[in-house]
């Protein structure tokens, strides 16, 4: 397992710009993405030879599954089918959101591509787009994929150098479906072998199997979500697409030494000796005792399962984050605490 506090090598993702974040639901997907887009935010520009200064890190964060999590995750009204900067982080960097909606997508690439202009409104009237995105769910993905690619080639308009976007963090579909949404080429080939929709799908796939581009995936301590990680991670790569890192989210303080943790998930807490120190307190009356007992051969149990997924976690050449619990609820300051931690770790 390669983790950031001893890896110097693995302390940044030089060159990506786009982030896909993908994990199983109940996670905190959205929110492992929310922190990281305030993370890259909070990175100091970068300026090239002969600029005077350059304008404070701009991060798009996108949102593909329309449920508006990110909207609630920052405690903003609905987000509408438009770029709306969302966050300002100390130094001045900006996160943006764009909730993604397929239909406004594809009228927009039938504009472009086929000049339709008000006719595609009136397909939407008549349902046909609805029709197009169900019985073509390729179609969908491509509309979701492209206008996030779209958001990381976009130059600015004031040089037409600088990208407008320092980085792009998604926040992707599932892990049970991460490969099929990000592979689109295999999406499309039964649909449409030339033509724009083909030519759409393979600018989409050369941005998502680029050094640009890195999935991470978030996760759990417990079984079933690490065991959708490692999948998602093989299957990302038998299908050449690039792996990011791995962020174990929630994670909880060890309170217990190795040996307490193996004791009391043994033989138990030594009841005598609990009492004894809780005896200074006045807490050392038996039931008191019991409870905290059971208590702590509860927690070693845990932990020593958690210790399990966390070594089947060691997967080669990628890097593992940890997110800690935050036992008050997510707000804009456990994201920043989130945040600080990705940056401490060198995920940002």
């Amino acid at each position: 397992m390669v983790t950031k506090a001893d890896s110097d090598t693995a302390r940044d993702w030089p060159g990506v710009r786009l982030h896909v974040v993908t994990g199983k639901g109940g996670t905190g997907k959205t929110t492992v993405a929310g922190a990281l887009a305030l993370a890259l935010a909070g990175r100091v520009p970068r300026r090239r030879s002969g600029d005077a200064e350059r304008p404070p890190t701009r991060v798009l964060l996108v949102e593909v599954e329309g449920r508006q999590g990110v909207a609630q995750l920052f405690d903003a009204p609905p987000l509408p089918y438009e770029e709306r900067r969302i966050a300002v982080v100390p130094g001045g960097g900006e996160v943006w959101a764009l909730v993604i909606d397929p239909e406004q997508a594809l009228l927009e690439y039938l504009d472009m591509f086929y000049k339709l202009g008000p006719a595609a409104r009136a397909l939407k009237r008549f349902g046909a787009i609805d029709f197009a995105t169900t019985v073509a769910p390729g179609i969908r993905d491509v509309l979701l994929t492209g206008k996030t690619c779209e958001a990381v080639r976009r130059r600015s308009t004031e040089d037409g150098r600088t990208f407008h976007y320092d980085s792009v963090v998604m926040d992707a579909p599932p892990t049970g479906r991460i490969t099929r949404f990000l592979n689109v080429n295999s999406e499309v080939s039964g649909l449409a072998r030339v033509g724009p929709i083909r030519n759409q799908a393979d600018a989409v796939m050369r941005v998502l199997t680029s050094a640009q581009t890195a999935v991470h995936f978030v996760t759990l301590l417990e079984e079933m979500p690490v065991q959708e990680t490692l999948d998602g991670i093989a299957e990302l790569r038998s299908a050449s697409l690039p792996v990011g890192g791995i962020v174990v989210n929630q994670a909880k303080d060890v309170v217990l030494t190795d040996d307490q943790l193996k004791r009391a998930a043994g033989e138990g807490v030594d009841r005598a000796e609990l009492a004894a120190g809780l005896g200074p307190v006045g807490l050392d009356q038996p039931p008191i005792v019991d409870a905290l007992a059971a208590l702590a051969t509860e927690h070693a149990r845990r932990v020593l399962l958690e210790q399990e997924q966390r070594e089947a976690l060691s997967v080669p050449e990628t890097a593992v984050y940890e997110l800690p619990l935050l036992t008050e609820g997510v707000d804009r300051v456990g994201l920043d605490r989130l945040a600080r931690a990705l940056r401490g770790q060198g995920a940002a």
